[in-house]
């Protein structure tokens, strides 16, 4: 039995802060903030707007999608650095608002990556046989822990949810091969202190550019594929230089590649699934089409998946 995605959602903030804006609140120009990361603007929720509430909106989307109700779900896996509170869990809180009665539900902390951790633990309970319908949402309010003042890092980031139903798949469809891993000697250099985030933008860079296009490629070697059979890149979403250079590594063209950097900003755990949702929702994603997902995040922490499209 292999696992794969039968489902993919996806749910953005309203409000729309640009980095025009942002020139009226720190010493930034547009110009400079898009030559170096790719952002142009970024989603923020509103004060009384939860990441429960943001997850819930992705999720039901990708339920749809699925054509799957709350109650067929056995497990629900939220991936987010920016719960609501402590505890209860984001995943608790969304199973309740799904109606989801029979779903065992539990949060992932792994950032940026965290979407892929989650993929990836959905796996293996799909494959083993304990559970068939599995809900993974990535969901983030970056903005209730970012610095305002801080040039360096509050042109980074933005709010939003996306979300994936995983379930078993037809022969040769599904998760192919997949990379995790984690760095905690580099935690340092992205982490929340003082209640906002904080990072070293040097250490972090020279970190993703290695990284990314490594793990990429090592998922379709892991695969038993060549970098030629493949069809879509979606990279986490935090910087276009980065993104790039995965690309660049696998040698694809730039229209194979996944990118909404520009409108939303780093969304961490949301960035993947969002683009995910985004690439189905507009056909750029086939059937038997040959899918890798790549990302990396504060730990320091990385996972790749390579996915065969498909049910």
């Amino acid at each position: 039995m292999k696992a794969g995605v039968l489902g993919t959602g996806h749910y953005a903030p309203e409000k729309i802060l640009t980095n025009k804006d942002l020139e009226k609140i720190v010493d930034t120009t547009d110009e400079w903030i898009r030559t170096r990361t790719g952002i142009e603007e970024r989603r923020i929720a509103s004060d009384d707007e939860n990441t429960s509430d943001m997850a819930l909106k992705a999720a039901e989307d990708a339920l749809k999608e699925a054509d799957l109700t709350a109650e067929e779900l056995d497990l629900i896996l939220v991936a987010t650095v920016t719960p609501d509170q402590p505890f209860p869990t984001v995943s608790c809180i969304l199973q309740e608002k799904l109606g989801a009665t029979k779903a065992a539900a539990m949060d992932i902390s792994a950032a940026c990556a965290g979407f892929m951790y989650g993929m990836i633990t959905a796996k293996q309970f799909i494959e083993s046989g304990d559970y068939k319908h599995i809900l993974i949402v990535g969901a983030e309010k970056l903005s209730k822990i970012t610095d305002w003042e801080d040039r360096n890092t509050c042109v980074l980031f933005g709010d939003g949810a996306g979300a994936a139903v995983m379930g078993p798949v037809s022969d040769g469809k599904g998760v192919l091969s997949f990379e995790l891993g984690a760095d905690g000697s580099g935690g340092k250099h992205l982490a929340q202190q003082d209640e906002h985030i904080i990072m070293n933008g040097r250490e972090v860079f020279k970190f993703a550019v290695r990284q990314m296009p490594e793990s990429s490629v090592k998922v379709v070697e892991k695969a038993g594929l060549a970098k030629e059979d493949v069809d879509y890149l979606i990279p986490h979403q935090a910087n276009i230089r980065i993104m790039e250079a995965a690309r660049q590594r696998l040698g694809i063209d730039e229209s194979k590649m996944a990118v909404n950097v520009n409108h939303y900003g780093n969304t961490s755990a949301a960035s993947i699934p969002i683009a995910l949702s985004e690439a189905v929702k507009k056909g750029k994603i086939n059937d038997n089409d040959l899918v890798v997902l790549v990302g990396f995040g504060g730990g320091l922490t990385w996972g790749a998946v390579a996915l065969r499209w498909g049910k």
